[in-house]
């Protein structure tokens, strides 16, 4: 049986395009890309007029396809917003692999630098430039060969991302074929100032050395038979008691004496209780490394827990802002989409001061998409609760 055909996009279906204006100085940055290769200046179809599109589609349910977007540029509305004519569909096409998305990194950066910084208790300031670093696979179509992951059969793009907690915002990402390692993409995008939280992926003990040449700290989650030479027992307060931790050691040395010291320098160890039990019916316990030694041990336990965060933006980006859905097959264009997705997060953070959810964005696309008004919107965005920062 043939499809139906969709009903052709209505001009009343999308508006709301002032909420874009902040973007303006940000994106006529790149209208120079791509332009090298059009050297007979016939190009009327530029990279800040895609980026502009594809954040119409992230905020407009009616657009669901490369089609539809295409069918969106017809629009007067669209084309006012875009400052183009029609775009074919094969330009359209063309776009994804023409630009390159190295500038929106940039873009994302000066977006992050404007979150305003994230309210927290006098006890957890330490914690203000938690980094939650982690990846996540993004399904990729058998025919995407540059997408490696298991087999021909099965292929993936991965999504490393910096996830700052204390703002919930993401501030620096990369996508890379899915059988990349963790380690070597973190290692390429260290910071200074940062406090990484890891999980026991990244529990390689040069990088931790590299963290620490960066000039950052990390907590990270250490294998259960980790090896390490303990200098001196620390007593445990109350407030690490109750957070579960169940001893706080500082070492002489990670790893044992028959290998090459990797970090060089004393580290600390703090295990903590998870209340459950492992396959061999012991208690399950998380053996967390750390550089910073005057960190509350309950602190410590904190921040490995708000690695958390992660996860959940990702489940945020590909369930609610819908980037498993991948308009483009080459990685310019995968890299440009999911850009483009982490834009879409951090405006929504500027608009509102506040933590992205799914009840706020369902708002925002009602607005885009006509069927609430400004007012609506904004008594929305007035009614929504203060920043949570525990």
């Amino acid at each position: 049986m043939a499809r139906k055909p969709r009903p052709p996009l209505a001009t009343g279906q999308l508006q709301g395009f002032k909420y874009f204006t902040l973007l303006g100085p940000l994106l006529e940055r790149l209208r120079p890309v791509g332009t090298a290769r059009d050297r007979a200046g016939n190009r009327d179809f530029f990279f800040d007029q895609y980026v502009s599109l594809l954040l119409l589609y992230f905020f407009s349910p009616a657009l669901t396809s490369l089609r539809g977007l295409q069918q969106a540029t017809g629009l007067d509305t669209v084309q006012k917003l875009l400052g183009c004519r029609r775009v074919a569909l094969g330009s359209l096409s063309d776009a994804s692999r023409v630009f390159d998305p190295e500038p929106l990194h940039a873009v994302i950066a000066e977006l992050a630098q404007r979150v305003a910084p994230a309210p927290l208790p006098r006890d957890r300031e330490s914690l203000r430039h938690l980094t939650a670093v982690d990846g996540s696979l993004l399904p990729a179509l058998p025919r995407m060969a540059w997408a490696l992951w298991r087999d021909d059969r099965h292929r993936a793009a991965k999504l490393h991302l910096h996830f700052e907690v204390a703002r919930a915002i993401p501030v620096a990402a990369t996508l890379t074929p899915g059988n990349t390692g963790e380690v070597t993409q973190l290692r390429g995008q260290l910071r200074p100032g940062r406090l990484y939280v890891l999980d026991r992926g990244y529990a390689a003990y040069r990088l931790l050395r590299d963290i620490l040449d960066a000039r950052s700290s990390f907590v990270v989650r250490l294998h259960d038979d980790a090896a390490f030479t303990v200098a001196q027992e620390r007593p445990l307060s109350a407030a690490a008691r109750a957070a579960g931790v169940v001893r706080d050691v500082v070492i002489a040395r990670l790893g044992t004496d028959h290998h090459k010291d990797e970090v060089g320098r004393p580290l600390r160890i703090v295990v903590v209780a998870t209340g459950k039990a492992n396959p061999g019916g012991r208690p399950d316990a998380l053996v967390l490394g750390t550089d910073q030694m005057d960190l509350a041990a309950d602190l410590v336990a904190l921040a490995y827990r708000f690695r958390w965060s992660v996860e959940l933006f990702f489940r945020w980006l590909k369930c609610i802002l819908g980037c498993r859905h991948l308009l483009g097959e080459s990685l310019s264009g995968v890299t440009i989409q999911v850009d483009v997705a982490l834009i879409a997060s951090l405006l929504v953070t500027l608009w509102t001061g506040r933590k992205p959810t799914k009840r706020t964005f369902e708002m925002f696309c009602l607005y885009f998409t006509g069927w609430a008004s400004a007012e609506e919107l904004q008594r929305h965005i007035e009614q929504l609760p203060q920043q949570d920062s525990s």
